[in-house]
């Protein structure tokens, strides 16, 4: 009995191992996680700038809700795209988190509204596709 407990233990780890090793299917990206992992604590649960950590902020947070309204009724999603991949401003200069994370992984083409098909990260595309969903009315 303990031969074949051993022989299942083995078993299992070398299952474990391999499949280490085997790549990886693809991973639906869920935009709303990222945001609540990434954009939530400042911007807030809704995203109009009214996160938990927003008071000890020196800036409020943008209410991301309005984007489109302050943009002629276009979401700026280049705009965003720069914002979020860190092209905006001085990388490290503020207080935007680090999105490293949502940079690995599977790139698609994204034309974010300059008519240029743009090779981006597939969570970054979800998570701004996200909020557009988020757009007042």
């Amino acid at each position: 009995m303990a031969k074949v407990m051993r022989g299942v233990v083995v078993a299992a780890l070398a299952g474990l191992v391999l499949a280490g090793c085997l790549p990886k299917g693809k991973e639906t990206p869920d935009p709303k996680q990222d945001f609540a992992d990434y954009c939530a604590a400042c911007h807030g649960v809704s995203g109009k700038g009214d996160g938990v950590a927003a008071a000890g902020l020196k800036k409020k947070p943008a209410d991301l809700t309005v984007l489109s309204k302050t943009n002629h009724g276009a979401f700026p999603t280049t705009r965003v795209m720069a914002q979020i991949w860190g092209y905006a401003g001085a990388k490290g200069q503020g207080v935007m988190p680090d999105f490293a994370p949502l940079m690995a992984g599977e790139m698609v083409p994204y034309d974010g509204g300059d008519g240029i098909m743009t090779p981006t990260p597939v969570r970054l595309v979800a998570l701004a596709e996200y909020l557009k969903t988020l757009q007042a009315n």
